[in-house]
């Protein structure tokens, strides 16, 4: 099928590829000029295992190409996606600025039918609004729908996840659309989930943010395993087995950030406010995670005392592994807080740091090529984000380079005995520290 994708960032860039990946004629549509020449010679302005390979095979077998214009890309087109941003407001609300401008571009354009299909997270109604922006500013009587289609894609393994979906949420009331989205996804074998508009938009982020609230009911628990001596490893692995609940998203660390469960969580909490039915779980949601980093912080002041001029070597500062995207990282937040407390911050990251020099953030941190440089006579090392990398460093030689064998593992990604049986002090969360 011939399909239009307006917005290439994360979600746009990954959805084309993947749709070109199985047989289907794509061009991504763009108004940054520089991003679009980057992307026509093979430049992948973002870092997501696996997308380079697929986009450059696409290129090369002419199934997916690249433009500023959005008359080529709906003109050319049966279905045309919105993947522009969504960012959040001062107030948790979601800034609907891009969707409306590329509704009212796509309106500007339409000469025959087309299914509009919002791929962006957007509020609940949304798809009213846009339908009802395009009918505004459509030349003539032109036929149209609009679908809701929303994304579950996770940083770090976006390609593997759109290919090989745990379902497919449209919402559709019409026979017509859904015929076509249905083609769109028939390669890719999974459950189809059909539903109205509005229940289909309120999907995504009611789903977010009850990940949100696993994360942090399970930091909420590693408080009380601090404050009781019990493990949070072990508990979380206890009620994790009960197949009512689960394992996953109950890791206890140093809290949710990125780019999609901070603007989530608020925008929930904004729609509910907005629709008379306040969410007051959400907002102990967001307290709870706040409240995460700061217990962190303390710990780290605790053992050491005075933070000001102490050499602390801090490892990861994307918001996850995987990816090297460093929007709303708590790593970041992190390192910051140690500026500020006056300490000599190294910091490492296998792909972060150059977004991190890019977007100026860390200003006064020194950032290490390696996570050995990293921790050369540092006073502490702080583990912020669990790449695998890090699991596998020779730590004889981080004990051997490091002034104090001093440990702040903010993932609970070591193990407290193998780092203790190494020399190390370690301080975990949610587990007994070990001296």
């Amino acid at each position: 099928m011939d399909i239009a994708i307006i917005g290439s960032g994360y979600v746009g860039l990954v959805t084309g590829a993947c749709f070109a990946d199985v047989g289907h004629s794509v061009i991504c549509v763009d108004n940054d000029q520089r991003k679009v020449k980057s992307l026509q010679n093979g430049i992948i302005p973002l870092y997501e295992p696996g997308l380079e390979e697929v986009v450059h095979r696409n290129v090369s077998a002419n199934r997916l190409r690249f433009t500023t214009s959005t008359a080529e890309g709906v003109g050319q087109s049966q279905i045309v996606f919105i993947a522009v941003p969504t960012p959040p407001q001062p107030d948790g609300s979601v800034d609907l600025t891009y969707i409306e401008k590329v509704a009212r571009e796509i309106a500007e354009v339409l000469k025959e039918y087309r299914v509009i299909v919002d791929k962006s997270t957007v509020p609940v109604k949304t798809g009213e609004k846009v339908a009802d922006t395009i009918r505004r500013y459509t030349k003539g009587a032109v036929e149209f729908d609009v679908v809701s289609n929303p994304e579950f894609l996770r940083e770090g393994c976006a390609v593997s996840d759109l290919m090989n979906p745990d379902r497919i949420v449209i919402g559709s009331n019409s026979d017509r659309a859904l015929s076509l989205l249905k083609k769109v996804y028939e390669p890719f074998m999974s459950p189809i989930m059909v539903t109205d508009i509005n229940s289909a938009e309120l999907i995504k982020h009611a789903a977010n943010s009850f990940l949100a609230l696993k994360i942090s009911y399970i930091n909420a628990i590693s408080a009380i395993c601090e404050a009781s001596g019990a493990d949070v490893e072990r508990v979380a692995d206890g009620i994790g087995a009960d197949k009512r609940i689960g394992r996953s998203f109950l890791n206890a660390g140093l809290g949710y950030g990125g780019s999609c469960f901070p603007k989530d969580v608020a925008a929930f909490i904004a729609i509910s406010d907005q629709l008379g039915v306040p969410f007051a779980l959400l907002k102990e949601v967001q307290r709870i995670n706040q409240n995460q980093i700061d217990r962190f912080i303390k710990k780290i002041k605790d053992t050491l005392w005075v933070l000001k001029d102490k050499r602390i070597a801090v490892w990861g500062l994307t918001f996850k592994p995987d990816t090297d995207d460093v929007r709303n990282s708590v790593a970041i937040e992190l390192v910051a807080q140690l500026l500020k407390d006056g300490a000599i911050v190294k910091a490492y990251d296998p792909k972060g740091a150059e977004k991190v020099a890019e977007f100026g953030l860390c200003k006064g941190a020194v950032l290490a090529k390696s996570a050995l440089e990293a921790v050369e006579n540092a006073e502490a090392l702080v583990l912020a984000t669990e790449w695998n990398e890090f699991q596998s460093i020779d730590f004889v030689q981080v004990r051997k380079k490091m002034h104090t064998p001093l440990i702040f593992d903010g993932r609970n990604l070591f193990d407290p005995e193998t780092m203790k049986e190494l020399g190390f002090i370690y301080h975990g969360i949610g587990r007994a520290s070990t001296r």
